[in-house]
Formats: structure tokens, C-alpha cells, sequence
């Protein structure tokens, strides 16, 4: 192709056959979803998919389809699912698992390769990791070197894959550990032994995920030469903008969890620096971007490995403090039901306040919770939830207390490169982004399609937020009643006052009688 041609995203996928995995997860049913109503013209997608539990791979798919996520495609694509085929496989096993036949057929049609298959867990321990994101990254290269007519290979990572520098370029960075000799390792050392190492292994990164997805880097950068190759890194993901509707989101990771428990009441508090980015970027607006990269490295094949970010930090930031300021109003506004308290949230910078705050807010309300709960022949709970809600947090502390620099350059080249109907069918332009509708529509998202429940019907969360406020006050005025009651029997000098305050008031009554009050 001329570099003076330009040829559309949705021309360059007409006819074309891909491959993808991780299309169960939240990125990939994005993705496909995008795929099949922007690109109509699409061959084939084949899915990777392993059964789960009775169900088989096919079920799994074919729920995904059905579901309200997929509700605008018939529209443009009435034969849409005849498009999806699935495969059987496996990432962690060799040749993904597939069967000869599946091998076969996706080695003579396959033509691009979408790869977002991985485990997202921060506290994965690091052998599942390994087999996850390493070598199953390793046993699609394998199968991508015999894929003959193949035209682009997209691999999912992440912004922070390199968290342990201030200032991220879009360039590799090399690991300080050799991929290779972390695999043998793991090979060779039990479980045990693994996770004892796994700290020192960490060096500066935070949590197996992103040591992993740097390794799986170095992977690509090492034994990924021939093949048309680019890296996708995007940052915090979160619900979707607009696409394909807005606020859509199926998952507790990242912010939708963290607003989950600040929503319900649970989480009040937290260790962040109000100051640093929270850069989380929409599914729609990194699934767009990363139909554009597929197009770009398809297109205009470039020599080397090109790497793109696709962060808002750079461009549009929107900080923890502000994020918490633009997400509080909105759960007040659209409550979630059966929350256990009104929402109340703040970040702590210093350690010493965020463990006042942890027992005066978590653990003696949970231990409350749990006495009563046992009083009314209930089953004790919120002390049990409080441990696992910690943990979580606890992941996502070093990604709240600090910030990072994104350079966008490839980014920004990349948005430069777009002409026509694809500036707007594909628009990934971050700056577009109104952060006060974006949070609400996150809101909205997470309690429509995450939590189940009916936004359009707040009465029974509203009563409920009323009910919470009375009981806190009523303990409140109680606590204080007893408070005050202890200290006028044990201290003299707060008896006098209170017998003083009695018989100022007794007087003042009098004299309003005398006047004509009538009290």
C-alpha cells in the first residue's frame, strides 16, 4: 500500500479473518462488540474460549451475545453471530490447546491477531501469573509463526508495566530479571519456594500482575522478530463512555469496586494521595484505540514494534481528590440498595490517620454489625467481609498514592493519522472526555448493569438512606445520653454544671410564662 493512500478502519477489516483471546473478558466482549457492528463486513473472528465449570465454550459465547451488551448489533449486523466462531483451547496449555483441525484452519485463514487474554488479579500468585501472561503469551507467538496470511499482532498490556519509573515513554524497558530464567524457576522451585522468592523478584513493582506483563514484554521484544508485531498499553480501565451504551461495565475491578464499597456504605476510608491522577480511561474509548492499532500495524506495517499508550493522564487529567468529589454526589444521587451505611469516603495520606479512621470506621462498626446480626439469629458477616475488603484496597494503595507520566506520542500520532468517518466512528481522543458525566453514567452503569438493579427506581435505596441517617443519629443522641449521664455521676465539677444548666433553664421557662408563653 502507498503511504499517500489512505484506506478506512472499517475497509481494512472487510474480509479479514481474526483471532482473539481474553473475548470473555471485559476488554475482549468490548471489543468483539465493536468489532461487529462498526466492521459488518468482518469474515470471521474466532474466539479462543475454554469451558467453565458444565459450561461449555460454545454457552459461554453464545450468553455473551444474547446479552444487553450486544443489543445494538442486529441492527447493522443481523447475522452477526454466524461471524463468532469458536475455538476450544486453553493459553496455558501447549499449542493453546487447540485441536488439530482448529490449528490448521486458523493457521491458513487467521490475518489478525488481537491478544488480551490474561489474568488482571493483583494479587495472582506468581506461578498462575507466569502460565497466564507469559507463557500464554509465548503459546500464541508459537501459533501466530505458522499463521500464514498474517497481517497484524496486537498484544494487550499495560501503562503500568513498567511502575517502578516516574516518567513512562512508549519504548521498552527492559526487566531486570531474564524472562527465561524466571520460567526455569518456576519450573524447578515448589510452591512454597516460589511465593518465598516472589518479593525479591518484585524488586520496585507492586504485585505479580505488572512484573508479569513486563516480562511478558520482554518476551515479545526478544523472540517476537518477523512478525508484524505492536503493544497496546492501556491504563486503569473502566465503564464505558458511550459505547455501546454509556456506563457499561460487568466487573468489580479497578474503580467500579472501589465505588461499589464506597457506594454501599462499607469503605470509608482509604490510603491516596488526592492529588495524584487517577488515570482511568473508558472501555470504548481503548477498544476504538485498539482497532486503530490493528488497522495502523496491518496497514502501514512498521519495521519495528511499535508501542502505543492509551492513558488520559497526559492529556485530560482528572485526580483521586477530584474523582472522589464528582463520585459522591452521584451515589447519593442513584443509592445502591441494601447498603449498610450512607456513603462517607475520604483518602488519607498519612498512615497514622488511615489506621484511626480503619478501626473507627471499619472494624468497631463491624464488630457492632456481627453482635447484632448474632442478637437477631443472624449469621455474622461484616467482620469476615471487612478482612477481604482490606485486601482489596491494600492492592490498590500503591496505584492511589501516587501518580505517573504517560508520554503520548505514539498516541497522539496515531489520532493524527485518522481521516473521515473513522475521527468519529473510532474516536479515541481523550480530551473529549466530560469527567463529571463519565463518572455519573459509572454510577448509573454499575447499578444497572453490574448490581442488577433498577436506577429508575430509587425509592426502596432512599428509604433505606433514611433509615441509616435516623439510627446514626439516634446512636448518636444515645451514646451521648449515657456519655453524659456517666460523667455527671463520676465528676462533681460536671454535676454542678448540669445541676446549673437545669436551673438556668427552670428559670428561663418561668419568666417566658410570666410574659404569656405558653410552653
Amino acid at each position: 500500500m502507498e503511504m499517500s493512500a489512505y484506506q478506512s478502519i472499517v475497509d481494512y477489516y472487510a474480509g479479514k479473518s481474526l483471532f482473539i483471546t481474553g473475548g470473555t473478558g471485559f476488554l475482549g466482549k468490548v471489543l468483539v462488540e465493536k468489532l461487529l457492528r462498526s466492521c459488518p463486513d468482518i469474515k470471521k473472528i474466532y474466539l479462543l474460549v475454554r469451558p467453565k465449570g458444565d459450561v461449555s465454550s460454545k454457552e459461554r459465547v453464545e450468553k455473551i451475545l444474547d446479552s444487553e451488551l450486544f443489543s445494538r448489533v442486529p441492527e447493522v449486523n443481523p447475522g452477526y453471530k454466524e461471524v463468532v466462531h469458536v475455538v476450544d483451547g486453553d493459553m496455558s496449555k501447549p499449542f493453546l490447546g487447540l485441536s488439530k483441525y482448529d490449528q490448521n484452519l486458523l493457521h491458513e485463514t487467521v490475518e489478525i491477531v488481537f491478544h488480551s487474554a490474561a489474568t488482571v488479579r493483583f494479587d495472582e500468585e506468581l506461578r498462575l501469573a507466569l502460565t497466564l501472561n507469559v507463557v500464554g503469551l509465548e503459546n500464541v507467538l508459537e501459533l501466530c509463526r505458522n499463521v500464514k496470511k498474517l497481517e497484524a499482532f496486537i498484544h494487550v498490556s499495560t501503562a503500568y508495566s513498567n511502575c517502578n519509573e516516574d516518567v513512562i515513554e512508549e519504548k521498552f524497558y527492559p526487566p531486570s530479571v531474564d524472562v527465561k530464567n524466571v520460567l526455569e524457576i518456576a519450573n524447578w522451585m515448589n510452591d512454597q519456594m516460589l511465593n518465598e522468592v516472589t518479593p525479591a523478584l518484585l524488586e520496585k513493582r507492586p504485585n505479580t500482575y505488572t512484573f508479569t506483563k513486563s516480562l511478558a514484554e520482554s518476551l515479545l521484544f526478544k523472540h517476537g522478530h518477523g512478525l508484524p508485531i505492536a503493544v497496546f498499553r492501556p491504563s486503569i480501565v473502566g465503564a464505558s463512555l458511550k459505547e455501546p451504551m454509556p456506563g457499561w461495565v460487568d466487573n468489580f475491578n479497578g474503580p467500579s469496586g472501589l465505588f461499589v464499597a464506597v457506594g454501599k456504605g462499607v469503605l470509608r476510608s482509604m490510603i491516596g494521595d488526592v492529588n495524584a491522577v487517577a488515570d482511568v480511561i473508558p472501555v470504548d474509548v481503548a477498544v476504538n484505540m485498539l482497532a486503530c492499532v490493528g488497522w495502523y500495524a496491518g496497514t502501514k506495517r512498521p519495521q519495528s514494534i511499535p508501542i502505543f499508550h492509551c492513558t488520559t493522564g497526559s492529556t485530560n487529567p482528572v485526580t483521586w481528590g477530584e474523582m472522589k468529589s464528582i463520585v459522591t454526589p452521584y451515589l447519593w444521587e442513584y443509592p445502591f440498595e441494601k447498603a449498610f451505611r450512607r456513603p462517607n469516603f475520604s483518602f488519607e495520606a498519612k498512615e497514622l490517620v488511615f489506621t484511626y479512621w480503619t478501626y473507627i470506621s471499619h472494624r468497631i462498626p463491624a464488630w457492632i454489625a456481627d453482635i447484632l446480626a448474632k442478637f437477631v439469629g443472624q449469621k455474622p458477616r461484616m467482620q469476615k467481609n471487612y478482612v477481604k475488603l482490606e485486601k482489596a484496597m491494600s492492592t490498590l494503595e500503591y496505584f492511589t498514592k501516587r501518580g505517573w507520566t504517560f508520554k503520548p506520542q505514539n498516541y497522539n500520532m496515531l489520532l493524527s493519522e485518522l481521516q473521515g468517518r473513522d475521527i468519529q466512528e473510532f474516536s479515541f481522543d481523550v480530551r473529549r472526555i466530560e469527567w463529571h458525566i463519565y463518572f455519573r453514567d459509572f454510577v448509573i452503569g454499575i447499578k444497572k448493569y453490574l448490581l442488577k438493579e433498577n436506577p429508575s427506581d430509587l425509592s426502596a435505596a432512599k428509604k433505606r438512606f433514611k433509615r441509616l441517617r435516623n439510627v446514626r443519629w439516634t446512636t448518636y443522641f444515645v451514646s451521648g445520653v449515657l456519655m453524659w449521664t456517666v460523667m455527671v455521676k463520676k465528676i462533681p465539677s460536671i454535676r454542678s454544671l448540669w445541676y446549673l444548666c437545669l436551673d438556668y433553664a427552670f428559670k428561663m421557662f418561668t419568666r417566658l410564662e410570666k410574659l404569656g408563653f405558653r410552653l
